[in-house]
């Protein structure tokens, strides 16, 4: 399969952050702790090692070890879960909602940077191990982002009849009924057995990522536990009591403005999210009225003593938000570096106060790996047309320039013309001046109407050339349309299955192409 790369500003799809970021660029040095680079793990580990307890170790393990129980565990899979014993173990991670058959195909490729680079990791550092994780967004309670996705230009959705509260918790009913049974026959049955099989929506996507993924070793884990969440009770605590991390990044915020970037996500004086009784994830707030600190959306209003109280005997009824997420997640793993995406790279800037605030290693932040991937029918008409793989990110207007001289179409231009019947205006323009000023406006009025004329005669003659290659114009504007779905990039909208139907073999291509610390965007082409 042709492989083509290109510089993450050459797509035009990124922000200026992000291609600061991996030019390096000085502004950004004092928001990150460690660049992605091999070298730099060296340093990594050894921090992380000294930071990370045995008795963290141990909780984890046993954490993973409950929730893979009942399920048929692959060898490599089950071979991470034992190496993590190991205080010579290490974690890559990445974390994505849990969308309905994976989502868009970003998902896929966070996944696939993890495993490539915990591979090259054990080549480089063989006296450790290192094992890719998908930390599963089961807290999150935006269920109108992950109940679809799309297939074929098709939209497929669930609606579950109770919705608010962590997504995870979510039980899978009616879900059959409104997509399972629509999907086409030539699904492959590990994504429908995946939903079939379980419960939850946990427990369906830990299944459909380990029937994707198992045999690369992927660990998925769950936080939303009881045990794992006695971890978090001591920022629970600084966060009840000092607001910790709101002033942290309240002054990262007020630095990344300074060097001329916005903040990518909002911090509140309480990071914290509290699950009712009914199951719904609720934020909480300062009442300065009452004097305490309410749920909001129900009637509960808690002093800061009871509040402190409930979160030590019941820190599962708290859960972070955006901002405190990143840091239970380092808190529970042995993690060297985290994986995501621009706005998840952008948001991670926001916390390394936070962080230090907490005394947590700060981790590696890594840009995940994007691709376009070209089918062998798209493939053979961008050929067809003249282009390359990575034309084809060009703007459509510059395209059917490139295309229009391969084809030898006469570009139209009455530049010169106007030019000249300018020059002819103004000296028209100062015969007025001479005979008779209030000539003058008549003499621009009529400049005008000519130069529209002209401009009119210079599109109907540009659309008279175009018409002579009209059939390969709507080629390539068909072609930019199935490449770069509603003018964005194609890993944003495409599902997995549009391409694993009818090749298999992909999650391997990717994982034989991606070069996560190479930093380049990919263009896998296929032959």
């Amino acid at each position: 399969m042709p492989v083509h790369t290109l510089s993450y500003a050459a797509t035009g799809a990124f922000s200026s952050l992000l291609t600061d970021y991996l030019n390096q660029e000085s502004t950004l040095q004092a928001f990150y702790h460690r660049f992605p680079t091999l070298e730099n793990f060296a340093a990594q580990l050894k921090e992380k090692q000294a930071a990370y307890s045995p008795e963290a170790r141990q909780r984890l393990l046993e954490a993973l070890r409950e929730q893979y129980t009942g399920l048929d565990v692959h060898p490599a899979v089950q071979a991470s879960i034992d190496l993590l014993a190991k205080d010579t173990t290490f974690t890559i991670t990445t974390g994505h909602q849990l969308n309905l058959m994976t989502g868009p195909l970003y998902f896929i490729y966070k996944i696939i940077t993890a495993v490539k680079l915990s591979r090259q990791l054990k080549e480089q550092y063989p006296q450790y191990d290192f094992v890719p994780v998908y930390w599963m967004a089961t807290e999150d309670h935006d269920f109108a982002e992950i109940n679809h996705f799309q297939l074929f230009g098709k939209t497929y959705s669930w609606q579950a009849s109770e919705t608010g509260g962590p997504v995870g918790r979510l039980s899978l009913e009616g879900l059959p009924e409104q997509f399972l049974d629509q999907l086409p026959a030539d699904v492959p049955a590990l994504f429908r057995e995946a939903y079939e099989q379980a419960s939850t929506l946990t427990e369906a996507t830990r299944r459909l990522t380990h029937a994707l993924f198992g045999e690369f070793g992927l660990v998925s884990m769950d936080a939303d536990t009881p045990a794992l969440k006695q971890a978090l009770v001591p920022v629970i605590e600084k966060e009840i009591q000092a607001q910790a991390s709101h002033r942290a990044v309240q002054a990262t915020n007020a630095d990344l403005e300074a060097a001329g970037y916005s903040p990518q996500v909002y911090s509140r004086p309480l990071n914290l999210f509290y699950i009712t009784e009914t199951g719904k994830r609720e934020r909480l707030e300062a009442d300065e009225a009452r004097g305490c600190v309410a749920v909001l959306n129900t009637d509960h209003c808690y002093s800061q003593e009871e509040l402190l109280d409930l979160a030590r005997q019941q820190p599962e009824r708290f859960s972070p938000n955006v901002v405190l997420r990143p840091l239970y997640q380092e808190i529970l793993l042995p993690n060297l570096c985290y994986i995501g995406g621009g706005a998840e790279v952008a948001y991670w800037f926001q916390l390394k106060q936070v962080f230090a605030e907490y005394q947590v290693p700060f981790p590696i932040v890594l840009l995940r790996n994007s691709g376009l991937y070209i089918s062998k029918a798209n493939a053979g008409k961008l050929r067809k047309l003249g282009l390359t793989a990575t034309d084809i990110f060009q703007p459509l207007p510059e395209l059917k320039k490139q295309v229009g001289a391969a084809l030898g179409q006469e570009e139209v231009s009455l530049a010169e013309q106007q030019h000249t019947l300018e020059e002819a205006f103004k000296q028209i323009k100062a015969l007025a001046e001479r005979l008779d000023p209030t000539l003058v406006k008549a003499v621009a009025a009529e400049g005008s109407k000519v130069a529209s004329s002209v401009a009119g005669l210079e599109k109907r003659l540009s659309k008279a050339a175009e018409a002579r290659h009209e059939t390969s114009y709507s080629q390539l504007s068909g072609l930019k349309d199935k490449l770069f779905p509603d003018g964005g990039m194609q890993e944003r909208t495409d599902n997995v299955l549009s391409v694993y139907i009818n090749n298999p073999h992909f999650l391997q291509q990717l994982l034989d192409t991606f070069e996560p610390l190479a930093l380049e965007f990919t263009v896998l082409e296929e032959e």
